[in-house]
């Protein structure tokens, strides 16, 4: 019913930025809430940050990890979200997934992944 795709991914050196982004799609949906996770082989998908509602005020959460460091907002009439990274560590290098919520539907939409990798 929903297809969920990321982008923005890439190499970036320690310090810098990058900016994903998700799109959600499908025949008709209302979506509770949308966030960011991110896994490296061999460990845990971990959560990143996510945010609900019609609003970003009040309705951001952020793992400890990248507080102060990414910032998640949306645009509800685009279905999407963005993760702004900034001040990039080796160890953010991991393939970061897309989760969009439903109202009313069980199932947890996914999206197939971006890589981030942050290197010298």
């Amino acid at each position: 019913q929903v297809q969920v795709v990321e982008s923005g991914g890439g190499l970036v050196q320690p310090g810098g930025s990058l900016r994903l982004s998700c799109a959600a799609s499908g025949d008709r949906f209302s979506i509770y809430g949308m966030g960011w996770y991110r896994q490296v082989p061999g460990k845990q998908r971990e959560f990143v940050a996510r945010i609900t509602s019609n609003d970003s005020s009040g309705n951001t959460n952020y793992a400890d990890s990248v507080k102060g460091r990414f910032t998640i907002s949306r645009d509800n009439a685009k279905n999407t979200v963005y993760l702004q990274m900034n001040s990039l560590k080796p160890e953010d290098t991991a393939v970061y997934y897309c989760l969009v919520l439903l109202y009313g539907v069980a199932t947890n939409y996914w999206g197939q992944g971006t890589q981030v990798t942050v290197s010298s």
